[in-house]
């Protein structure tokens, strides 16, 4: 378990806009490690993980793009059914609310998936999840 910032975009929902931000990202030498990316009403809200955040934001900022940042977690979770629920569980037992979660998973047995967990008290849901 990690300790992790997570940078969110709202931007309009359109052509290109993805686009735009990963460039921006990726010209300031930062990888982008994970992400979200949703729509609502026209409106697109894009959550990512990266290399450096402060790089990234200052990319965004150069790009007339704005951006938000909040902690998150990184979970390593067995790649299993019921493991997400466990997870979810803890964290509701605490009374924590996950505010968004995704994740990435493997090649069925072949290791751990990611999760990236965003709460409101990091500190107290990484004492949850012990």
């Amino acid at each position: 378990m990690t300790k992790i910032t997570q940078i969110t975009v709202t931007t309009q929902s359109k052509p290109g806009v993805l686009a735009k931000i990963a460039r921006a990202v990726a010209h300031a030498g930062v990888n982008i490690t994970a992400i979200s990316a949703g729509e609502n009403a026209g409106r697109g809200k894009l959550r990512m993980v990266v290399s450096d955040p402060a790089r990234a934001k200052k990319a965004l900022a150069d790009a007339k793009i704005r951006c938000a940042e909040e902690p998150a977690l990184l979970l390593s979770v067995e790649d299993r059914p019921g493991a997400l629920a466990t997870l979810a569980e803890r964290l509701a037992a605490a009374k924590i609310n996950i505010k968004c979660a995704y994740a990435t998973t493997v090649v069925p047995g072949g290791g751990p998936c990611h999760v990236v967990v965003v709460v409101p008290n990091a500190d107290k849901a990484e004492k949850a999840l012990r």
